[in-house]
């Protein structure tokens, strides 16, 4: 009898702590990611974003499944994307490209990060009603991550209003679907 029970709370403890451990493993992600950056690793920074979107999504997904969710996790969440898709991505492509352009650079730079941490604030406040408001940080820094592969390809200063875009598009007032 006593031990079932110490391992019934052990394994409710265990399955609290899951989601939250996905969203864990999703900031030391983005953590990897900027310190990969500063070592000059831009294409393991990459990598490590583009993993962090994968912990990120299904971290809310099994809070939801196990009946998990809760106020805590959310905003877990929301500090631990402003890293892995706010802070990780800017600094990429800052570090690939917007530092040529110097005020400009570390401005648009900014401007990213905050309207993230603007996105992340409003999404923590207003109730979930099956609809995005605005674009999710993790989409914008997916595809601001994304878009660094084609620094080649385009001329420099389409990534400054890439960049621009997705900020202004993350603090957007549009809706979208939740998947």
């Amino acid at each position: 009898m006593f031990l079932s029970h110490y391992i019934d709370l052990t394994i409710k403890k265990i399955k609290a702590h899951c989601a939250n451990a996905l969203t864990i493993l999703n900031l030391s992600l983005g953590v990897l990611a900027i310190l990969a950056i500063l070592n000059g690793e831009s294409q393991l920074g990459l990598l490590l974003i583009f993993i962090a979107a994968f912990a990120d999504r299904f971290d809310g997904m099994i809070a939801r499944k196990l009946k998990i969710d809760s106020e805590f996790g959310k905003q877990l969440d929301s500090m631990c994307d402003i890293v892995s898709f706010g802070v990780a991505p800017a600094l990429l492509m800052y570090e690939l490209l917007l530092r040529d352009f110097g005020a400009a650079g570390m401005l648009f730079t900014t401007i990213y990060i905050a309207c993230g941490a603007i996105r992340l604030a409003k999404f923590n406040i207003i109730e979930s009603n099956g609809y995005f408001t605005g674009l999710p940080i993790t989409v914008a820094g997916v595809i601001l991550t994304l878009v660094t592969l084609a620094i080649n390809l385009l001329p420099p200063y389409i990534f400054m209003y890439i960049t621009l875009t997705l900020a202004f598009l993350m603090v957007g007032t549009f809706k979208l679907r939740k998947m």
